[in-house]
């Protein structure tokens, strides 16, 4: 028995940094980041490396790692390397103006070329006018006018002058032009043409039809002469426009000679303006009104058609953009196109055309949370989308759904070419490795972070380097190499297992937060060990009101949990409440009953749908235990009752069966427990003790609660043997050890637990028996009372 008791060394491992600083409070030395990640590093710096599509990554790992923090440094490092991705914008098309046209400009040239633009715009509003209003245009307009009314007064003059010679008059009339006679030299009207003889009257009419088909010829060739003027004056106003917008573009020519799409939108912009002018003024009353006309066309109008919307601005940017979207739904990650209210109606236009988080990241990394993707309506597959047919598609949910029947834009797509990063624990990778067909097709590299590494001299140096760094990193005191020790230590209480440390860099960076208050609330200048100590201690106390409330009850005796003397068929089981801030354990009173039977190991717990499948799993396995050690060529004559006394909640995993186990024992034998003794450990059908979870946490809930209820030196805990390198306990159970106050036993079989508890020799197996008065013999001979009771008394023929 003395074996299995360990010593108070075992059952924790200390930190010795000792001449890792040359003085107290020297600082470490920097951190060798990202620590502890060098399989995930591996595959990021891999991907990075791949220019070919669908070698996006996802980093796999639970929370609290750094994993953020590691793939953003790293992105960004490898950001500077790259170029600066050249700027986003959209423009309107003047041939399909539903489709907003996309143009790139260099980093930094979007604003400069809005600007111009802006600029442009002004300009046009008082330089157009101002043409108009030139002596040049106006001598050139009145030119042309002459020229249109010269033509009609010639052919006028022309028809009189032939038409005098046959005494006929062409006169001018509000209703026309009309032929009159002329005798003497002058017109005659009605009156005295009626007075006229008929041969008279009949030359003159036979005249008036005759010349009457040439008046109307000339009449007719006014509108086309009007048709010919209007040409004319439509070809000065569009040269008088021109060469007003060819000067007022020519800077912004030169400034962006050389790239094709935006000299050529410039083109466009001077042809659409010299249209619109020239449609405006065709409608203009006279050359007077022309400059009017024009101021208001200039200051109602459409000329925000010739600005720029400035999608993506990277003016200042240096390398990549490395981006995190915190999130990730549809609008936000491909952006929107957004409406404003006019007349009643919505309305939109190119400039109301929103960017998303992809645009902001194209040419360089996009960093998402995967869960957050995938319960975003849509964006998951917009996402998908995206990057298989490498543009970024800017439509609403409304119009992806069908659901949308206001008037909308389809901007041009905007090539992509961007790294995704989604971040998720592994649980969700392999769900969508498994479920969604393109997942593995477009996220190629699986970044697997570790949670924890081996615990040796060189790691933990190592991480004691870290921490201090990330101490440096957060503007807080430097730790003194003690307090590096402990800081190293908790590492191995947060992974249960002291030969490994944990890599979850976010607790221990809140532990440096609280330790470095400790500190300065005492005025230290740096970090002790005490500190940590405290920090910890407080961090325990502030999440302890549920232990202590169990505990206090147990006090109370209202959990009837007994901690002397010795009781048959009742054992001391051990129980963990995994809350998500802490974790606590307590004891639990397992108890059970047998008689004669059929052979069934009944599980209250489980036919109360109080126990998980785990826990029925182990329970089960007990009844193989037994008859394939006491009743191996004889019926298994047992029916048996097992329960977790006051358990009101749900009961799951396998910890408690070796508990049970001996409880079993305990009643068949009718052999009384200690109760001074409690245990944890699944057991095998073969009877050896399996490693189980939260064993610190339970071997101090049942010191605590022996401690509630007045210890005297007899308690004790049963472990797992394969559970001692998890053992990283309190230091006050540590000392209560050393002191003898307070026992640990590590066991490899059930035997062994059963010969502690009892307090007598549990019995090897001989042949197919056991030695006589062992407990396993009792359990034995019980069992072969139960078969002879099962198959009744004989009778003879």
């Amino acid at each position: 028995m003395a074996s299995l008791l360990l010593s108070s060394e075992s059952l924790f491992r200390p930190c010795d940094l000792e001449g890792f600083l040359d003085a107290p409070g020297t600082p470490l030395g920097e951190a060798d980041e990202p620590f502890g990640q060098a399989r995930a590093v591996e595959a990021i710096g891999m991907a990075l490396s791949m220019s070919a599509p669908g070698y996006d990554v996802f980093a796999v790992g639970p929370p609290g790692l750094g994993k953020h923090r590691i793939v953003r440094a790293l992105l960004e490092k490898e950001a500077r390397t790259r170029p600066t991705p050249p700027d986003e914008v959209y423009v309107h098309d003047f041939a399909n103006p539903l489709r907003p046209h996309h143009l790139r400009l260099p980093a930094g040239g979007a604003v400069r070329f809005a600007a111009e633009l802006k600029g442009f715009v002004d300009q046009l509003r008082s330089a157009l006018p101002t043409a108009f209003e030139g002596e040049d245009y106006r001598t050139r307009a009145a030119t042309l006018e002459k020229a249109r009314d010269d033509r009609r007064t010639d052919a006028v003059a022309l028809l009189r002058k032939e038409l005098v010679k046959e005494s006929i008059a062409l006169l001018s009339t509000p209703m026309g032009f009309v032929l009159a006679p002329i005798k003497d030299g002058e017109v005659i009207g009605p009156d005295a043409f009626a007075e006229l003889p008929k041969e008279d009257r009949e030359r003159f009419a036979e005249g008036f039809e005759q010349h009457q088909q040439r008046v109307r010829g000339m009449v007719e060739l006014f509108p086309i002469w009007d048709h010919e003027h209007r040409v004319q004056v439509d070809a000065l106003h569009r040269t008088v426009a021109a060469n007003t917008v060819e000067r007022l573009l020519s800077p912004l020519r030169l400034a962006h000679e050389g790239d094709a799409p935006v000299l050529a939108h410039l083109t466009a912009v001077g042809e659409d303006v010299v249209a619109k002018v020239s449609e405006l003024l065709s409608e203009a009353p006279g050359q007077v009104a022309v400059p009017e006309a024009l101021r208001k066309l200039l200051s109602s109008a459409p000329l925000e058609r010739y600005l720029v919307n400035v999608l993506v601005d990277r003016d200042g940017s240096i390398g990549a953009p490395v981006v995190y979207e915190d999130l990730p739904t549809h609008p936000r990650l491909v952006g929107r196109v957004e409406h404003r209210a006019h007349l009643g109606a919505l309305v939109t236009d190119f400039t109301l055309v929103r960017k998303g988080a992809l645009h902001e990241a194209n040419g360089g990394f996009l960093l998402l949370d995967a869960i957050g993707l995938l319960t975003a309506p849509y964006a998951w597959e917009e996402l998908k989308r995206c990057l298989r047919g490498r543009e970024i598609h800017i439509e609403s949910l409304g119009e992806r759904v069908g659901l949308s029947s206001t008037a909308s834009l389809d901007p041009e797509p905007v090539p992509l070419s961007v790294k995704v990063v989604l971040f998720g624990d592994r649980q969700l990778y392999y769900l969508l490795a498994e479920r969604d067909p393109d997942f593995l097709d477009l996220f190629k590299v699986q970044a697997d972070f570790e949670e924890d590494l081996p615990r040796d001299p060189a790691t933990e140096r190592a991480l004691a380097t870290h921490v201090s760094a990330i101490a440096r990193a957060e503007g807080l005191r430097p730790l003194e190499t003690s307090a590096a020790c402990r800081v190293v230590e908790h590492a191995s209480r947060l992974v249960e297992d002291r030969e490994r440390l944990s890599l979850r860099t976010h607790a221990l960076r809140d532990l440096l937060h609280e330790a470095d208050r400790v500190a300065a609330q005492a005025t230290h200048a740096v970090i002790l060990s005490e500190h940590v100590v405290a920090a910890l201690a407080a961090r325990a106390r502030r999440g302890d009101r549920p232990k202590d409330h169990v505990v206090e009850r147990i006090k109370r005796g209202i959990y009837q949990i007994e901690t002397k003397g010795a009781v048959v068929g009742q054992i001391n089981g051990l129980a963990v409440v995994g809350l998500p801030t802490a974790a606590f354990g307590f004891p639990q009173r397992i108890t059970a009953r047998v008689h004669a039977g059929k052979g069934d190991v009944v599980d209250i717990e489980r036919e109360s749908e109080l126990g998980g499948p785990i826990h029925s799993k182990g329970v089960m396995i007990l009844a193989g235990y037994l008859s394939a050690n006491y009743c191996a060529d004889r019926p298994f004559a047992l029916s048996a009752s097992l329960v977790f006394e006051q358990s009101y909640g749900h009961v799951e995993g396998d910890s408690a069966s070796a508990a049970e186990l001996l409880a079993l024992l305990s009643a068949l034998a009718e052999v009384p427990i200690l109760q001074s003794f409690a245990i944890t450990g699944s057991v095998s059908q073969l009877g050896r003790i399996q490693p189980i979870g939260g064993v610190n946490e339970k071997i101090e809930g049942f010191f605590d609660a022996c401690a509630a209820r007045g210890a005297n030196g007899d308690e004790a805990v049963i472990v797992p043997r394969t559970n001692v390198p998890n053992l990283m306990l309190r230091e006050d159970v540590r000392v209560a050890v050393r002191e003898r106050r307070f026992r640990v036993f590590a066991v490899e079989t059930i035997d062994e637990a059963l010969g502690l508890v009892t307090g007598l020799e549990a019995g090897e197996r001989v042949g197919g028996g056991y030695p006589r008065g062992t407990v396993n013999e009792r359990v034995q001979s019980r069992l072969q009372q139960f078969g002879e009771a099962v198959k009744g008394p004989r009778t003879k023929d």
